[in-house]
């Protein structure tokens, strides 16, 4: 069927692209690629230079979320250059400071943990507010959350903790739109991916092979897959999934006792 997403001359805003492997560029590539129009936030000059290659011809503006009030700004910014309205956003922003390192989490500094919430979690809900009056009838919202808020990786620090405030604020955006608009809210919970994010984790290549095992396929997400989910939450083919979570991760979540893991844990030299 043509068109089957019916994506075809909307306008969508885009957070979080960084370089070539940033979750939120293969969402704009995609959209680009069903006929919609892309708009782009980057959070600094610097990083919009750098994008210059990559971005050249597309709309750009920027947006330090960190930036009280920059929201608004932007939303004011980008409706009197006529971009308005929107038919979706996409919502892929996350930042630690882990330039100490990683500390257990009881060591967690009040500083560290408000900045990252700032940026990863609570940036979400200055967007939504700002854009409110921009936004089409039935426009989407979409995320890009975790697999699973119930893991407690070691190299992930506090950004689990941020990542569930994410997902829950996603859900009271959904409930406090729906008194005057049809607009939905909805998080892509994704696996790893192998993204230039990831790759500064102390130890996440381990991670990532590990759980590359884990998945019923033996293969880990590529990013497009991920990618094609908030497609499909950003079009109105998914119009019935508002304030959800839809978890993207080859069925690692599913597969913990997974018995060539456990032959491999239980191998003599693991014992105690």
């Amino acid at each position: 069927m043509a068109d089957f997403l019916q994506l075809t001359g909307k306008t969508f805003i885009i957070f979080g692209v960084a370089n070539r492997k940033s979750v939120a560029w293969f969402i704009a590539k995609a959209l680009e690629e069903q006929g919609a129009k892309v708009i782009y936030s980057v959070r600094s000059e610097a990083r919009k230079k750098s994008l210059e290659t990559l971005l050249t011809g597309k709309p750009v503006f920027i947006c330090d979320v960190e930036e009280e009030g920059a929201a608004d700004r932007l939303a004011a910014d980008i409706a009197a250059a006529g971009h308005a309205p929107l038919h979706g956003i996409v919502h892929s922003i996350a930042f630690a400071n882990y330039s100490e390192g990683f500390k257990p989490f009881h060591e967690t500094k009040r500083a560290d943990f408000l900045q990252a919430t700032a940026i990863s979690a609570f940036s979400l809900v200055e967007i939504a507010n700002a854009f409110k009056p921009h936004l089409a009838p039935d426009a989407s919202v979409v995320t890009i959350g975790i697999s699973s808020l119930l893991v407690t990786p070691d190299n992930y620090g506090y950004m689990g903790p941020i990542k569930a405030a994410l997902d829950s604020a996603t859900r009271f955006l959904a409930k406090s739109f729906s008194a005057d608009t049809a607009v939905r809210f909805n998080v892509v919970g994704a696996g790893p991916l192998k993204t230039s994010a990831s790759a500064g984790i102390p130890g996440y290549l381990e991670s990532y092979l590990y759980t590359e095992k884990l998945t019923f396929r033996r293969k880990n997400l590529s990013t497009e897959e991920v990618a094609n989910t908030a497609l499909f939450l950003l079009s109105p083919r998914s119009s019935g999934i508002n304030g959800g979570t839809i978890v993207v991760d080859a069925g690692l979540g599913s597969n913990f006792y997974d018995k060539e893991i456990v032959r491999l844990a239980m191998r003599p030299e693991h014992k105690a």
